[in-house]
């Protein structure tokens, strides 16, 4: 694994940032650097030092992202070789290799930070591998990251996206484009691929992100337990996973709400894809293209209520800024969704933003709750799978967090 330029990066930082890196924090801000021995080239090789020259961490430099070293090995000096590289796939891949018995082969392979790949994320849909790329440093390792995932998790095809912001350096890109596939033939048509035994298919190269959400599987799987003889509501349902899931486990009825009309295309497509399992045929399913909060007063309005109502919205905080119109929105969703519930009816209301603290987000749903006199009994909250592991030391990279809860009436 060698840089373009094989001269590394000296760097010196700051205290603060020093007693991060040692604390394994895997990113290093442009602003911590107090001293760099020359300029780099995005994919060169950054080694942190202390004042007194001792090594802290080695990491790969992005002279165009504010976090200008995304930090691969901490602690004593290392060669970061293609057998490491090699090495670091290799253990990602074997933390999941119990996802494909329960009848998953759609999953995520490669959960950047929390795998020691910063800034990598690969995601797999049966026999193809998408890696989104986060920082033009990974570009100039694809020739070495490639078999590594290969070898790791054989595969007929793997597709590379790049983030917005990699987008606006295209020059950083060695010429590749967006969706291109690096191994075997792209894709002319949905990837088919399996979740729990449910058949799902994806648009790898122009769906958002990888073309799938991996990160609430195992919620969904909770919703098909639940379900039984329920007429549940899907609120920014997308592509219809927890709609899907909530039929296969024998809910009557189900409306999927989403404010985008391909996204809920994909969710009447994978509900055709399922039509062979009985709850999925008998299963009332209506899609309904709608802004959430305009829906939701307009079902209040017309008396319209539900079993079981679902809340998974985008992220509402993109920075520290945002978090308290995030709380805010929640406040407002949770009041509106337990509006349209039945008595004793079953809330499950998720937050997908690392920015808004757990007890925050869950102290705001039931004090919403409380104050439409809907209070809420909770069965359980949730976080990450196993497929999306956490460090202790990146905090930021644990984001997902969902409330399984009765009200009682």
């Amino acid at each position: 694994m060698l840089p373009p330029n094989a001269k590394r990066i000296a760097l010196r930082v700051t205290p603060a940032a020093e007693r991060a890196l040692r604390h394994g924090h895997p990113w290093l801000f442009d602003s911590a650097i107090q001293h760099q021995s020359h300029q780099g080239q995005a994919g060169d090789l950054a080694v942190v030092f202390d004042a007194k020259r001792r090594f802290i961490a080695i990491g790969l430099y992005d002279p165009t992202s504010p976090i200008r070293v995304r930090i691969l090995h901490h602690g004593a000096p290392t060669t970061l070789s293609a057998d490491w590289l090699a090495a670091q796939v290799a253990t990602a891949a074997a933390l999941r290799q119990a996802l494909p018995a329960s009848g998953t082969t759609g999953y995520r392979l490669i959960y950047g930070e929390g795998d020691g790949l910063p800034g990598l994320i690969v995601d797999r849909y049966g026999e193809t591998l998408v890696a989104k790329l986060y920082t033009a440093a990974w570009v100039p390792h694809l020739p070495v990251l490639l078999p590594a995932l290969l070898a790791a998790q054989p595969a007929a095809r793997l597709i590379v996206r790049f983030s917005r912001n990699m987008h606006s350096h295209p020059a950083l890109l060695n010429g590749l484009q967006d969706g291109q596939a690096l191994h075997g033939e792209p894709p002319h048509e949905a990837i088919p691929f399996e979740e729990n035994g449910l058949h799902f298919a994806a648009d790898v190269i122009h769906g958002h992100k990888t073309g799938f959400f991996f990160d609430h599987r195992e919620n969904r799987q909770r919703v098909r337990q639940l379900a039984q003889g329920k007429r549940v509501l899907d609120l920014f349902a997308y592509a219809g996973g927890f709609s899907l899931y909530a039929a296969a486990g024998g809910a009557t009825a189900v409306t999927s709400v989403d404010i985008s009309t391909p996204a809920l295309a994909e969710a009447q497509a994978n509900f055709g894809r399922n039509a062979h399992l009985p709850g999925v045929a008998a299963c009332q399913h209506t899609v309904l293209t709608a802004d959430v909060f305009a829906a939701l007063a307009q079902m209040q309005s017309a008396g319209q209520t539900f079993d079981m109502v679902i809340v998974d919205p985008p992220s509402f905080a993109k920075s520290q800024a945002e978090v308290e119109r995030a709380l805010a929105a929640y406040d407002k969703l949770t009041k509106a969704a337990v509006g349209v519930l039945e008595p004793q009816g079953l809330l499950v209301m998720a937050s997908c933003s690392s920015r808004v603290a757990d007890d925050s987000f869950f102290a705001t749903v039931h004090a919403a709750a409380e104050g439409e006199e809907r209070p809420l009994w909770e069965h359980k909250r949730t976080a990450h799978a196993l497929d999306h592991p956490l460090r202790p030391s990146f905090p930021e990279g644990a984001y997902l967090k969902c409330l399984f809860a009765t009200t009682i009436d």
